[in-house]
């Protein structure tokens, strides 16, 4: 499949309070074209320096990118060209209506009055704004503000639509809104690389993911073939006395056939084993049986945070 996004060893670095700081360390990364590519990690791994790289706004220190075609350090105006970006912060003029901010969006992309007419109509239709078109941006709600966002984004039509963070303070009404409409972008021909750091975000709506983290990819592929990647079901034990009995339930588990991976972290036993459901009564006995009393106990399915645990040594969540 056709790679609308390729880049090789991009690297960016700040001089901060006399230190240089490595934000982006040699990133390498693949998009196909009509895909929904989830760009995944904690606030400051390096995400939205990243995107700022790819959409021509910070000029890397070094390696190569070719967008859309385009090489990026070679043609950044062509570039621009076939991109949309939706930032943090939005792009919306509050003191206007949608219509007139549109309008004015299309003209500076060259197209005729008309022409931005048609085109502002069919994004208003699309994304749901006609009962607000007319207002000023100032009195939308926040879930309409980043729809105006997006429509802004794709004025000019372009093969692939950067989002960043595009959920972030939105209700989970407006989130699962404003998922459908980027589902609707990809299914209509657009590809779009999305930064989150949720991890329900980029598993419900990333065809593919990249996990950054303090500068580099951690992980990649598609949520599935990521989770696979994790030895089978967590079990997370909650032991009575931590630490007097920790060392004792973790050499008691690791020697059972059914468990795959084990390790003590954060104050809890963390479990990957075979078909959990069945192996949990198993566990309870044989801890049982050695007097280690439990607090808690829980089972569930793999997540991208146990992949990013797994490949970091800590969790998503707690950054």
């Amino acid at each position: 499949m056709e790679h609308i996004v390729y880049t090789n060893g991009l690297k960016k670095s700040y001089y901060s309070k006399g230190k240089t700081i490595e934000a982006v360390r040699g990133v390498n990364l693949a998009v196909r074209s009509g895909e929904i590519f989830g760009f995944l990690g904690p606030n400051g791994a390096g995400k939205t320096t990243t995107l700022r790289m790819l959409t021509t706004l910070l000029k890397p220190d070094a390696g190569e990118a070719t967008l859309v075609g385009c090489d990026l350090l070679k043609a950044p105006q062509q570039l621009r060209e076939h991109i949309g970006y939706v930032s943090q912060a939005g792009g919306s003029d509050r003191q206007v209506t949608a219509w007139e901010d549109l309008l004015l969006q299309g003209q500076l992309y060259g197209l005729s009055r008309h022409n931005a007419a048609e085109r502002a109509k069919a994004l208003i239709l699309a994304l749901d704004l006609e009962s607000v078109a007319d207002r000023k941006a100032s009195t939308y709600s926040g879930g309409q503000r980043r729809r105006l966002d997006i429509a802004l984004g794709m004025m000019h039509q372009p093969k692939l639509l950067f989002l960043d963070e595009p959920t972030t303070g939105l209700d989970p009404q407006n989130r699962a809104r404003l998922w459908d409409e980027v589902r609707r972008l990809r299914d209509n021909g657009v590809t779009i690389f999305l930064t989150t750091h949720y991890m329900d975000e980029a598993d419900a709506l990333a065809d593919r993911i990249a996990i950054m983290d303090q500068g580099t990819i951690v992980a990649q592929g598609s949520p599935k073939e990521l989770k696979r990647q994790v030895a089978g079901d967590l079990v997370l034990l909650g032991l009575e006395e931590n630490g007097s009995m920790s060392g004792k339930a973790l050499q008691l588990l690791k020697t059972q056939q059914y468990v795959r991976e084990a390790a003590y972290e954060q104050g809890k036993l963390r479990l990957y084993v075979h078909e959990g459901e069945a192996t949990l009564p198993d566990i309870l006995r044989l801890l049982d049986s050695a007097q280690i009393g439990l607090k808690t106990v829980s089972l569930s399915q793999p997540t991208l945070d146990d992949v990013f645990l797994r490949q970091t040594g800590r969790s998503l969540q707690d950054n």
